[in-house]
């Protein structure tokens, strides 16, 4: 199965959102390089929040091009058999935690923005990181940092916020 398939399954899947899920899901009938950066008129991205439930905590990365404290994410790439797979390449890569579990029952939220690049249609995802997890900053990254959940509010925009919600709901 192709990336596209999987994008388009895992979003007909997907339970609530219905208004911006039918927008994903009619941009990637009618582009099917939809999933690709290439795709000027926008395309589907994957991220994953990274949290410490135990702590109660959400590692941030201080974008370097949006200069936001966002979650980990980014383009899908060829070699990503899903959704899932490339939101947890990106989580990996983007917070050097190794070890990352993405919660079961698929995305969390979807979340449609406009960024230097075209828009993007972000599937978002939520990791748990293990016990011992230590972070190490990217190349993508001006900083990395631990953030408590009631911390998220003063430091990052409302996306991000209320995807920490919705990843609390499914804790």
């Amino acid at each position: 199965m192709s990336l596209y398939d999987d994008a388009v399954l895992v979003l007909k899947g997907y339970e609530g959102q219905d208004e911006l899920r039918q927008v994903y899901l009619d941009h990637l009938a009618t582009r099917p390089d939809g999933m690709w950066k290439a795709c000027g008129d926008g395309h589907l991205t994957a991220s994953a929040l990274v949290v410490d439930p135990p702590r109660e905590r959400v590692l941030l990365t201080l974008h370097r091009k949006l200069r936001k404290w966002l979650q980990m994410g980014g383009h899908c790439e060829p070699g990503d058999p899903t959704l899932a797979a490339s939101a947890l390449r990106e989580g990996t890569e983007e917070s050097g935690i190794a070890g990352l579990a993405l919660l079961p029952g698929g995305p969390v939220r979807l979340d449609r923005h406009h960024t230097p690049c075209a828009w993007h249609l972000d599937v978002q995802y939520a990791a748990v990181a293990p016990p011992d997890a230590v972070e190490a900053i990217s190349d993508e990254s001006l900083d990395l940092r631990w953030f408590g959940y009631g911390e998220v509010a003063d430091v990052a925009d409302a996306s991000v916020v209320r995807l920490l919600a919705a990843t609390r709901a499914r804790l």
